[in-house]
Formats: structure tokens, C-alpha cells, sequence
């Protein structure tokens, strides 16, 4: 393959390459063929017209959360959007038009200088685009839905190197495909996302010891069977390694946590609340907080970590599944995980949105997701033999369907939609990629699946 002027290509000779080649997630050892860093639509564009003219495909890769699931990279060009983080809000039309390459950080601190959210996932530095493309699960999703039906238009260069500006009028079945189908059909540049009017709400963490898990679940679960749509939560296993990064009053340390963001006001957040706290938690952070300051109530890591993580879906959470989690996970277990998740959904989660994407809802009542750190490879495997272990032991409730963002194991796309919804998915990827040129995460091909 050659360079051109229009993007340059890092090459596994090039001295940069090593570092290039990174994802967010260190475990995973990506070699492409070539790195591209394009800094606008052009240079994607021209990256992707000479991959495909030499017969490689294209990896188009903001941060790298989700490298787990992409697969080798041998005979693929790597896009790495990380250099397009430009963010404009336009206020007024409760509008943000985001680069393919911003952080989550880069909105909600823009947005909220105008009093407005989005649907953000729970990390300051998870991509937008990539989160949103396989669905986006937010901490408002409850009441306001999936952030893949919060994009108003997108702005994408397809396999034969053109560039679209694709919305409800103008390509619309890319558009649908787009809208929570991943990243099998197009590379997008850009997005323009719906904002929400919020300047605060009231959420925190409740922190249990972990020898109380079993109460602490239970509770939890009887309390979520009747909360208001303007309420999500979680409930974590937690054990803090004694690392510099984790902030003090939990570095070392386990517990069950339940996460809490109200859409609300105070006095009706104490009330709603009244029961959790009954369980009398050893810690609590729950508070008014800023839609910035809900980047930091998961307390993910502030940067690129060595873990290994997969999840699922569940179709509802009776109180075996609570006690065949805590045998596979809770104490006494000898589970050394970092997190253990139970993600309520439900909601507007629940519900199909008018002239919805490829991903109209979610159908179960929970996600689950595990993760650990794994340093080096005998982490790894240990962390994956508990994962695998957790996830046989909630088999009996897995729901029908699993959530793409949650899954970073080897999965097929017949794990994620429906029949009817993957046919139309594998037309479209006909009909804008007939030569397979993007290869995604759990992709979604033209013909029949193996």
C-alpha cells in the first residue's frame, strides 16, 4: 500500500507504530496493516478509497473500549478518529454535532454550559460515536431512551469513499442500520445528537459492606419493580485494588454499591430513596449533581486499563438468579473481580420510539456486566474462567436477546436482533458495503452468517 497526500498511513516499519496501534483496552495487542489519523471527513474518506482500491479492509476505531470484539486486524487499514474531537452545541435547537474521534467529556462539559445533557454513557472518556452506533445505554435512558434514537443526522463516508449527510429523508435506511446496527455500514464523521434541557439532578452511590451483598440485592431488586421512569440505578460488586488512581475512601476496599441518577427534585428523591437507605449504608455520596459531574458516579478507571469484561442480558431477576450471582461472585466465592453490574432497564428502555433505529428497545429488565484486571495473560485467563462462570451460572435467565456495548465476547449478530431486523441490516450492508470493506465489532455481513 502507498501513502498519498491526503492521509498518512503508519506502517508496522514506522517507529510510531507500537503506540499508535493502541486501544484503550491494553490487553488487546492490535497489528493492522497500516494506522491511519485522519484529522477531518476528507482524510477519512481518502483513507478509506486507497484501502479498498489495495484490497485491504477498514477498522474505523475511536478509543478502543470495544477492541475486545473487533478480531485480527491482519489485512485491515486502522482509522483512529481520536484526533476529530470537535463539539459544537447549537442551544436553541437543543442540538450537538459531535466529530467521530470525542469523548463524552468533550459534550457533556460543552452541553452544559447551556444547561443541557445527552445521553452519555458512564465514562468521561468512552467514544460517542462507537457507543452510540451499538445502542447507548445512559444514566437517563430510563426516561429518555436509547442514545442511538437521539441521533438527529449523521455524517458518514461509505465504502466507495463518498461522503453522505444521512437523516430520516436522505439515505434513511442507512440511516435506520446506523441507529444502533454498529459500525458494519459506513464510517461516520460526525453525528448530530438531540440534547435534553437538565442542569441537575440527585444521584450518588449508596456503599454496603460486601458481607451484606445478598440483603443489599434484594432489596434493591424489590425496590426497582417500582420506581418511576425518571429513576436508573445499579447495583456492583466492587472490589478496589490499593491503586494510587482509586480514590481514597474505597481504594482497597469492597462493596455492594447501588448507583442512583433521579430526574427530580430533592424532596421527592428522599422519599423515593427512603427504602434503600433503611438497608443503613456505610457510605453515601447521593446528592444534587451537575450532568458533568455524572461522567464520575460509576468510578471507572481515568484511562487505558489491562481488563477483561463480558456481559449479557436478563430477562428478569428472581431471587435464585440473585443467589446463583452471589455463589459465582459474591463472598466467599474467591471471585477477585473488580465489578460485577446489574443494570436495571425498563423505562423508555423498554418502549419502541417513533421512526426508531435498527435497535428500537431493549427487551430484558436487566444487563449484566463483569469485569476484572488482568495485567498479564494468566490474569486474563483467570478473570475469563470467572466471567464464563458467572454467566453459566444466570444462563437460566439469559433473555433472548444481548446488548452489543455489553458484549465483548465472540458473538454473532444473531445474538443482538431479531430475524427480521438482522435481514434488513444484512440488505443494507448490500447495498453500501456489497465488498465487506468495514469490519466492526460483532459484524453483520451480507449473506449467511457461519
Amino acid at each position: 500500500m502507498t501513502n498519498t497526500h491526503i492521509t498518512e498511513l503508519i506502517t508496522p516499519t514506522d517507529a510510531r507504530y507500537d503506540n499508535a496501534r493502541k486501544a484503550w483496552n491494553l490487553t488487546v495487542d492490535q497489528r493492522p496493516a497500516a494506522i491511519a489519523m485522519p484529522r477531518n471527513a476528507d482524510e477519512i474518506a481518502g483513507a478509506v478509497t486507497r484501502a479498498a482500491a489495495s484490497g485491504y479492509r477498514v477498522a474505523i476505531q475511536g478509543t478502543g473500549h470495544g477492541a475486545p470484539s473487533l478480531g485480527s486486524l491482519d489485512g485491515t487499514v486502522l482509522v483512529k478518529t481520536s484526533a476529530m474531537r470537535g463539539v459544537t452545541i447549537a442551544p436553541a435547537a437543543l442540538l450537538a454535532r459531535v466529530e467521530a474521534g470525542a469523548v463524552w467529556a468533550d459534550v457533556v462539559g460543552a452541553a452544559a454550559e447551556h444547561g443541557l445533557a445527552a445521553l452519555a454513557g458512564s465514562s468521561h472518556d468512552v467514544g460517542v460515536a462507537g457507543y452510540t452506533l451499538g445502542g447507548g445505554v445512559s444514566s437517563l435512558s430510563r426516561r429518555y431512551g436509547l442514545a442511538a434514537n437521539s441521533v438527529l443526522a449523521a455524517e458518514v463516508v461509505t465504502a466507495d469513499g463518498h461522503l453522505h449527510r444521512i437523516d430520516l429523508a436522505h439515505e434513511p435506511d442507512l440511516f435506520w442500520a446506523l441507529r444502533g446496527g454498529g459500525g458494519s455500514f459506513a464510517a461516520v464523521t460526525a453525528l448530530e445528537i438531540r440534547l435534553i434541557p437538565l442542569q441537575d439532578v440527585i444521584a450518588g452511590v449508596l456503599f454496603f459492606p460486601l458481607d451484606r451483598a445478598l440483603d443489599v440485592l434484594r432489596g434493591w431488586r424489590r425496590w426497582v419493580a417500582h420506581v418511576p421512569d425518571e429513576i436508573s440505578s445499579s447495583a456492583r460488586l466492587l472490589q478496589f485494588p490499593p491503586l494510587p488512581h482509586i480514590p481514597e475512601p474505597v481504594r482497597g476496599r469492597s462493596f455492594v454499591a447501588v448507583e442512583i441518577v433521579h430526574l427530580g427534585n430533592a424532596a421527592k428523591a428522599e422519599k423515593l430513596l427512603a427504602p434503600l437507605r433503611e438497608l443503613q449504608p456505610v457510605r453515601d455520596t447521593v446528592s444534587r449533581k451537575t450532568p458533568v459531574d455524572l461522567l464520575g458516579i460509576h468510578m471507572d478507571p481515568p484511562g487505558p486499563v489491562p481488563g477483561v469484561g463480558d456481559g449479557m442480558q436478563l430477562d428478569q431477576l428472581p431471587a435464585e438468579a440473585i443467589d446463583a450471582l452471589l455463589a459465582a461472585a459474591g463472598p466467599g466465592s474467591g471471585s477477585r473481580l473488580l465489578s460485577v453490574e446489574l443494570r436495571h432497564l425498563g423505562g423508555a428502555l423498554g418502549r419502541s420510539a417513533p421512526e426508531s433505529g435498527a435497535l428500537t428497545a431493549l427487551e430484558g429488565d436487566f444487563l449484566l456486566y463483569a469485569v476484572g484486571m488482568a495485567p498479564e495473560p494468566s490474569a486474563a485467563a483467570t478473570v475469563r474462567g470467572r466471567i464464563g462462570q458467572i454467566k453459566q451460572a444466570m444462563a437460566p435467565w439469559q433473555a433472548a436477546r444481548d446488548y452489543l456495548n455489553f458484549a465483548e465476547g465472540g458473538h454473532d449478530a444473531t445474538r443482538f436482533f431479531a430475524p427480521d431486523v438482522l435481514a434488513r441490516l444484512r440488505q443494507v450492508k448490500q447495498t453500501y458495503d456489497p465488498a465487506d470493506v468495514f469490519q466492526s465489532n460483532h459484524p453483520v455481513t451480507r449473506g449467511r452468517l457461519t
